[in-house]
């Protein structure tokens, strides 16, 4: 009986402290959602783009996708994200979805334009370009014809 009191013990300690390292990696790496406005672009294929994926410019995290539908009428991929209240995009910014690597997850990339006027809540992101499907790429390379047979 002392032993199961025991193992309890520890098992209860081990779970604590693995929450607390969850918690403080969580906080630590710009994890969650960002609030703020809110912005949509359509892109003919998302890839592996997921809701709560983060939104960057020059690499930093302003942002993170809300979420994603299809447009009936168009048939492109919807991306509602949501920008820091703090960042102010020309309305010709353009949208990229890139990878983190070969195993890593997808993000957007914006890339601000130039124009005066900026987007604002509802606004909508006209240049974008689609993810790169990595595994057709590899597919064409690999199933292409050699030169010089």
């Amino acid at each position: 009986m002392k032993r199961n009191i025991v193992e309890t013990i520890i098992g209860a300690i081990v779970l604590v402290v693995a929450v607390g390292f969850f918690a403080f990696a969580y906080t630590r790496t710009d994890g969650g959602t960002v609030s703020g406005y809110e912005i949509v672009a359509e892109f003919t294929g998302v890839g592996a783009l997921a809701p709560g994926a983060d939104v960057r410019i020059s690499g930093i995290k302003v942002g993170s996708v809300l979420r994603q539908e299809l447009d009936p009428e168009t048939f492109m991929a919807r991306v509602v994200i949501s920008i820091d209240d703090r960042v102010e995009l020309p309305s010709d910014t353009s949208a990229s979805i890139g990878m983190e690597g070969l195993l890593g997850g997808a993000f957007i990339a914006l890339e601000p334009g130039g124009d005066i006027e900026m987007l604002g809540n509802g606004g909508m992101i006209l240049f974008t370009e689609s993810a790169l499907d990595l595994a057709s790429i590899i597919r064409q390379v690999v199933l292409s014809p050699k030169d010089g047979s």
